[in-house]
């Protein structure tokens, strides 16, 4: 599976399939991946990672595969160009998210400010 790139979000190839695999578990049609923010964390603002319907006014980035990413507008303005990548093993964290818009973030990459 190519890696897939977007103007407002990547997800690695790693992401991609970890994304795809979690989804097909989900019974509910028309379901994505939303890429949000919230306040809190270490550092002020934190990432958020949930399956859910689209919004009226998100960012839509199609995967080749039918898999849909969403972003709410305020969440667009921090996130905008950031990279989703998957780690996995005995030592993985998860999802781990690069961000050009971060000036700082947490030791732990949770949580960033701007």
């Amino acid at each position: 599976m190519p890696e897939t790139q977007s103007p407002i979000a990547h997800l690695t190839d790693t992401a991609h399939r970890e994304v795809a695999r979690l989804l097909a578990a989900d019974p509910r049609e028309g379901v994505g991946l939303r890429l949000g923010v919230a306040g809190g964390g270490c550092s002020g603002l934190s990432y958020k990672l949930e399956f859910t319907l689209q919004e009226p006014g998100d960012a839509v980035m199609e995967l080749e595969d039918g898999i849909r990413v969403f972003i709410d507008p305020k969440s667009l303005l921090y996130l905008k160009g950031i990279t989703v990548d998957h780690q996995g093993g005995l030592s993985g964290r998860g999802f781990v998210f690069s961000n050009p818009n971060a000036q700082n973030s947490c030791g732990c990459g949770e949580s960033f400010s701007v």
